[in-house]
């Protein structure tokens, strides 16, 4: 057993809230203190989700939507050439920080801008750029985004709407063959869209191309539904009842040639379809991949909805007292000067931070991509698969952090006038977004076991399992270099395999990575060998896949926390000696060993924790938990929620 720790404890830390702020804001901090100003003028509507009926309450959404693209703030990603601000990073931080409001007018915003807006934008041409994206950007034009279907969701490949291509009349004609074929869960079609944009399978001449997108008409300036075309109400939902989502069938529905967003590939006026992609995988991965903003956005409003929470709980426990401590006032004590209070609340706010910068980063590759500044096929691909993984991590966090800081408040929590009611409602359903969490790390995994091969984008989980099967597993494992990352382990300890066993070297950052590392590439390893063990074995490709799909997840998410992680790290490492940078340099410490102490089970299965090691990990949670504390308060302050947004004045006012 090793001794406790008997060093002078080290000295409490000063924060400077703006400098962190500042920190946090990174290179859009002008735009973020924008959106931040104007938030306070729409906190009403947090109040008016609970006291309206629906219909008053999406008008009312609908009404600031308007407002808010008045100002310019929902169009920054569009060409400045149709109103916009022609900065990609910029609208994703506008976005995020926009979900510190009500998420109903976030959604909406989304839908319009960032769905609607940027399918036009990413899939279309200069002919619907010049039609379409003035008035969308002005909100002068709503529209939605038809992808989703009845009987398709995840499978996007399999939608049941057809286009088929009319010659002689030069139009495609638009046709839901059956009731489960029927676009749902659309946001913005119950009510206000005028326009959308329809995903349907392409038929030309009597062959079907995959899945393209077209612009359909829904409803004239009236508002009223178009011939051909049949909408219903989706109804009341869990939460998010400001935006108005609708199920849209189409019975002959004819639009011309020109409506298709032709990007990609087009049809020529005498029938003959065209494109430069040949592979129907690789140009339907490709049209997906361009549409990927809404799952940066997505994942960083979860992030957003975490830090709304925190904010909440961090300042009640700062404030509300629970029994009698013994003090010769009398005084009860803190609920954060507990430590079971700080162990639930402390790690959830370290990993906020950390998926915080992970965010950044992914913002970051996003904006290159897009602006032609890394235009080349691998960063698309990686951005993708980043994209996918990081949203995955952020949603979860916002569903976990505002259950368990719901809970830290108390009765208080359960009080609609907090926050909470409307945080689980609204976030509950960003973890089946712009894709399934579960669905989108498959999509990560695949990409892990085939290395991002030349074929990967016609690779579905069939081919994946055959692709994997087919290589010598060596190669698979040569390339994980698990074995490696072992002595990796061992060289950041400061006495060597002498120290394994003991609490030496615990808060050194390489030694998080090489952990980090060791658990994603042993996990790539084991599901390779688990894929060709099972087509070898004469299994079939689909029950190969199944048996090992939780392991395929693992690896995924092993993989994505690694990134999370050496964000973390980069930005530590990147300040100037100082307090900003050892609170951070704090919280990245709990982020990391939090993390390996709750899948301590797993590393010590793997040999690379022992129980004593194990146990050391807990105690220094429990120290970095304790240093926090005097400083929780300011990290909590540095997102710079407006304070009218808390709506919980009985709650964040007191005492710090």
């Amino acid at each position: 057993m090793a001794e406790e720790s008997t060093a002078t404890e080290p000295p409490e830390l000063t924060v400077d809230v703006t400098e962190l702020t500042a920190l946090l804001d990174g290179r859009y901090a002008d735009v973020r203190a924008k959106v931040r100003t104007l938030l306070p003028a729409y906190a009403s509507v947090l109040e008016d989700a609970e006291t309206m009926s629906r219909e008053a309450f999406r008008e009312r959404v609908k009404e600031v939507v308007l407002e808010i693209a008045g100002t310019g703030a929902a169009g920054m990603g569009f060409p400045k050439e149709y109103g916009g601000g022609g900065d990609i990073g910029a609208s994703i931080a506008a976005f995020d920080t926009l979900a510190y409001g009500d998420l109903s007018v976030l959604v909406k915003v989304g839908v319009q801008f960032g769905l609607f807006g940027g399918a036009i934008l990413q899939l279309g041409t200069a002919r619907h750029h010049d039609a379409y994206l003035a008035d969308l950007v002005a909100g002068r034009l709503l529209g939605c985004f038809a992808m989703t279907e009845t009987g398709h969701g995840s499978n996007v490949q399999a939608l049941g709407t057809v286009a088929t291509y009319d010659a002689a009349a030069g139009e495609f004609v638009i046709t839901t063959n059956t009731e489960q074929a029927g676009k749902d869960y659309i946001g913005n079609a119950a009510r206000h869209a005028r326009v959308a944009v329809v995903f349907a399978q392409l038929e030309v001449a009597g062959e079907r191309h995959g899945v393209h997108a077209l612009v359909v008409p829904l409803r004239d300036d009236a508002g009223a539904t178009l011939p051909g075309v049949r909408i219903e109400d989706d109804g009341h939902k869990m939460g998010l009842n400001g935006v108005d989502n609708g199920r849209i069938w189409f019975d002959g529905v004819r639009v011309p040639r020109e409506a298709l967003l032709n990007r990609f590939a087009d049809v020529t006026e005498d029938g003959a379809y065209v494109s430069d992609i040949e592979s129907a995988g690789r140009r339907f991965f490709t049209m997906l991949g361009t549409l990927v903003q809404g799952r940066v956005s997505v994942g960083a409003a979860g992030v957003s909805a975490a830090k709304v929470a925190l904010t909440v709980a961090v300042r009640y426990g700062l404030q509300r007292r629970q029994f009698d401590t013994g003090a010769e006032d009398g005084a009860e004590q803190l609920l954060l000067d507990y430590g079971l209070h700080q162990r639930r609340l402390f790690p959830r706010l370290a990993r906020t931070y950390a998926l915080h910068f992970a965010q950044e980063v992914l913002a970051g590759a996003l904006h290159d991509v897009f602006s032609g500044i890394t235009p080349d096929e691998e960063s698309r691909r990686l951005l993708e698969s980043r994209a996918a993984g990081t949203k995955a991590l952020s949603t979860w966090l916002a569903t976990d952090v505002i259950q368990e800081c719901r809970e830290a408040c108390g009765g208080a929590g359960y009080l609609a006038v907090n926050r909470f009611a409307a945080l689980k409602a609204d976030t509950d359903v960003f973890t089946t977004f712009e894709g399934d969490n579960h669905v989108l790390l498959q999509l990560v995994g695949k990409g892990l076991l085939t290395d991002y091969a030349s074929d990967f984008s016609d690779l579905d989980q069939l081919g994946m399992v055959r692709f994997v099967a087919g290589l010598a597993v060596d190669t698979v494992l040569e390339r994980t270099s698990a074995h490696k990352l072992l002595e990796q382990i061992r060289a950041v300890l400061p006495g060597g395999n002498d120290d394994w066993h003991t609490d030496s070297g615990l808060r050194d950052p390489n030694y998080h990575l090489a952990m980090f590392r060791f658990r994603e590439e042993h996990r790539i390893g084991g599901v390779a060998r688990r894929l060709k063990r099972g087509v070898d074995s004469g299994m079939n490709p689909g029950e190969v896949f199944s048996r090992v799909q939780d392991h395929v997840i693992a690896a995924a998410r092993a993989h994505v926390e690694r990134l999370v992680l050496e964000a973390f790290v980069a930005k530590v490492e990147a300040l100037e000696d100082g307090d900003l940078k050892l609170t951070l340099n704090l919280l990245c410490d709990l982020y990391a060993l939090s993390e390996i102490e709750s899948d301590a089970a797993w590393f010590m299965e793997h040999g690379r924790l022992s129980t004593q090691r194990s146990k050391a990990i807990t105690r220094e949670v429990g120290d970095l938990c304790r240093r926090v504390r005097p400083i929780a308060g300011e990290l909590v302050d540095a997102f710079a929620v407006p304070g009218e947004l808390l709506r919980a004045p009985a709650l964040v006012g007191g005492e710090a």
